[in-house]
């Protein structure tokens, strides 16, 4: 049975640090597309950052210098350091999975929308106050 379970969240005041954790069990996940979403109530769940093969294939512009992705595969899991917090990165942040233990086809090079993903955590929240 495939598990992926997040970690780390929290509350912190703006300009602080997060680390947040997915640790994945059940299949063989080194090889396969890893992404960072957060989903705000109401909102579209939203892709941020994503590996592909252990190496970062994007980031979204609102996070990019300050969000960074990385995946242990001796601790089998994939790692979300998230410095200089802002209000606006309030959201629950989960960690998906493509679903592709042999690797993803070649159009998953490209972002993906959420409904293509296949294994999910249950979600971590992060509030960031003023």
């Amino acid at each position: 049975q495939v598990q992926l379970v997040e970690s780390g969240g929290g509350s912190v005041q703006v300009g602080g640090s997060l680390r947040l954790s997915c640790v994945v069990s059940g299949y063989d996940y080194t090889r396969d597309c890893m992404t960072w979403f957060r989903q705000a109530p109401g909102q579209e769940r939203e892709g941020i950052i994503g590996l592909w093969a252990g190496r970062v294939k994007y980031d979204m512009p609102s996070v990019r210098g300050r969000f960074t992705i990385s995946q242990d595969n001796a601790k089998n899991t994939v790692y979300l350091q998230m410095n200089n917090l802002k209000p606006e990165d309030t959201d629950m942040y989960y960690c998906g999975a493509a679903g592709y233990s042999s690797g993803p086809p070649s159009e998953w090079f490209a972002q993906r929308p959420h409904s293509d993903f296949t294994y999910w955590g249950r979600g971590t929240q992060v509030t960031v106050s003023s």
